[in-house]
This record gives C-alpha cells, structure tokens and sequence, in this order.
C-alpha cells in the first residue's frame, strides 16, 4: 500500500511538471493583470449599482470602492504587460498585440483612469450625487482603454 502512495505521488510529481512545462506564453502575467481588471470591476460594480438606485447608497462602501480604485492604479503592472503575452500568443489573452507594437497612448489613458479614480475617491462617500456625477468620467477612462488595447469580449 505504501508503495501505492509513493507512486501516486511521484505520478502527480510528473504530471503537475509536465502540464507547467506546457503552460501556455506568460500564462501567469495575463492571469495577474485579468485579476486587477476583476478587482477594478467589482469595485466599479458596487459604485454602478449605487448611481442607478440598483442599491441604496452607503456612503463607507462606496468610499471603500473608490479607495480601492485609487490603490490599484497605483500598482506598476509594468511587468505584467510584455512583449509576447498578446492575444496572438495566447488565446487567454485579451490584448490586441499592437499594443507592443504601437504607440497607443496606453501611458495617458492609464494616467486618465487614474485621475478619474481619484476624482470618484473625493466624491464617492461625500453624497449620490457626487458619485453619479464621478461616474461618467470613471466609466469614460476604462473605455478608453479597453477601445484601443483590448479584443471586445462576447
């Protein structure tokens, strides 16, 4: 029976290395940068639902939100965006692949979702209004992205 249990192991051993030997090009990158997108759009979600009364207003959630927003846009991703790790290369990924080949203001527009993360940051636990009004802005800076440097999702 013990001799089972080594085998076993060892054949998880060999298998779990085989399956990393073939992990798809920065498989690892392109799972960290899809997870901060989530993040952000969890947060976007619980202020969305809060300017269209889908959920009454709480001024500490929504603060949280906006922090958390302002946090991640702080984070240097620098490593997570390299040359290789396009949709071209793998098939998980969702960025266009001239976005390593081509000037497409991706530095502005992160600077852009930055700004407006903040500007929700200031309003978003002051009052409905002013995270209704810090929507619009928040919702522009992620498209404006996602338009030039990301492959539409169905």
């Amino acid at each position: 029976m013990k001799k089972f249990f080594v085998g076993l192991a060892l054949a998880t051993i060999a298998f779990t290395g085989a399956a990393s030997a073939q992990e798809a090009p920065f498989a690892k990158q392109i799972k960290a940068r899809q997870g901060i997108m989530v993040y952000r759009a969890l947060n976007i979600g619980v202020l969305g639902a809060m300017a269209k009364g889908e959920v009454e207003y709480n001024a500490e959630a929504a603060q949280k939100a906006a922090d958390a927003l302002v946090s991640s846009g702080k984070l240097d991703v620098s490593m997570l965006y390299v040359p290789g790790s396009s949709n071209a290369e793998n098939p998980d990924s969702t960025v266009k692949p001239e976005v390593f080949t081509e000037d497409l203001g991706i530095g502005a527009k992160a600077a852009d979702f930055n700004t407006a993360a903040e500007a929700m940051q200031a309003a978003a636990g002051g009052g409905l209004d002013g995270l209704k009004a810090a929507m619009g802005p928040l919702g522009k800076s992620c498209g404006g992205c996602h338009e030039v440097a990301r492959i539409p999702q169905n």
